[in-house]
């Protein structure tokens, strides 16, 4: 094998990158192990074995969604700036990660309607913290009046809603503009209207 090649997937990799998008798809109820399994090429022992449950799966898969985008506001973050230039990057990013994971944005929705089997203690123990260190960082800039003077809270609400939903509620979207909301010059519309928004708001 070329040593540029890329590594085969292993069985437990595709178990979940399989689960990843029909639970994004169908729901937590109306997926079955079963047909994981068949779509993997494995059979249903084979995919316990990896996963002794349905709901160990989900969580699995939940847990992976969110470490990627954790991951990814770490980087985000990873060259500390002040103001304004701080808030953009992290903006540009969480964007772009909702661009490159659909799955993700279908799942986060579906856990907050449908409440599935992830308790809301276990994922605001991981939500918790970022959110708190955003908090952080906000009221630092404010004080400093480096940004002006929002309820932080609220604001980062505001924040997260207008990204997410606006690829969640892509079908409605469509129904009210012209073009695909999803396609490349619809995003790259979409993100520096947000990011002009939040700036009219933000600068001082």
């Amino acid at each position: 094998m070329s040593a540029l090649a890329t590594p085969s997937p292993t069985t437990r990799e595709l178990i979940l990158a399989v689960a990843t998008r029909r639970f994004a798809d169908q729901g937590y109820a109306d997926t079955s192990l079963n047909d994981i399994a068949d779509e993997v090429g494995i059979r249903r022992p084979s995919l316990l074995h990896h996963f002794p449950s349905k709901e160990i799966l989900y969580r699995s898969v939940i847990m992976l969604a969110f470490s990627d985008f954790f991951t990814l506001v770490d980087e985000a973050v990873d060259e500390p700036r002040q103001g304004w230039l701080q808030v953009e990057r992290v903006f540009v990013a969480g964007f772009r990660f909702f661009e490159e994971h659909p799955e993700f944005v279908r799942l986060v929705r579906r856990e907050a309607i449908e409440g599935g089997p992830m308790l809301s203690e276990e994922l605001a123990s991981s939500l918790r913290p970022l959110f708190e260190r955003a908090v952080g960082f906000f009221e630092r800039e404010m004080d400093a009046g480096r940004l002006r003077r929002y309820d932080v809270p609220q604001l980062l609400l505001s924040a997260y809603g207008a990204m997410l939903t606006y690829f969640s509620d892509a079908k409605l979207i469509a129904a009210l503009v012209d073009g695909d909301p999803l396609g490349t010059s619809a995003l790259a519309a979409r993100r520096q209207h947000v990011i002009d928004l939040f700036r009219n708001a933000l600068e001082p």
